[in-house]
């Protein structure tokens, strides 16, 4: 084999043996999984408060990046770093556009009040002060 080919086999081994790293840490799934996805619902699959948030959104014909923490392996220590970040470890736990909405009640009054269609207003992360989306 040419030393050109090791070479650059062993940068594209290590440019994807890095991410596959980082994304391991249920933290940096947790941030990865908030801040890339326009909305982000973190569920367990049985949970009728979960299938309500996640009816809401399939009503305003949105498609949210739903993790099912019974159907993974790193569900618990995800939920734990939900209880860390938000301050709860029940589910849903509900998040547009990086802003936390909470669980399936907050889902449901934000979208009675108006404030879950401003939180979808905001495309960019940025775009949207908390003061202005969320009293």
């Amino acid at each position: 084999m040419s030393p050109i080919i090791v070479a650059f086999s062993l940068c594209l081994l290590l440019a994807v043996a890095e991410p596959a790293a980082a994304t391991r840490s249920p933290s940096a799934f947790v941030q990865n999984a908030i801040y890339s996805n326009r909305i982000t619902i973190f569920s367990k699959s049985y949970c009728p408060y979960c299938m309500r948030a996640k009816r809401i959104f399939k009503d305003l014909k949105e498609n949210p990046f739903i993790v099912e923490l019974d159907l993974r392996e790193d569900g618990r220590e995800i939920q734990g770093v939900l209880l860390d970040l938000v301050g709860r470890h029940t589910v849903p736990q509900v998040f547009v556009n990086g802003h936390h909405v909470g669980g399936s009640d907050d889902t449901k009054n934000a979208l009675s009040n108006g404030q879950l269609h401003k939180l979808l207003g905001c495309f960019r992360i940025f775009s949207c002060s908390s003061s202005e989306v969320l009293p």
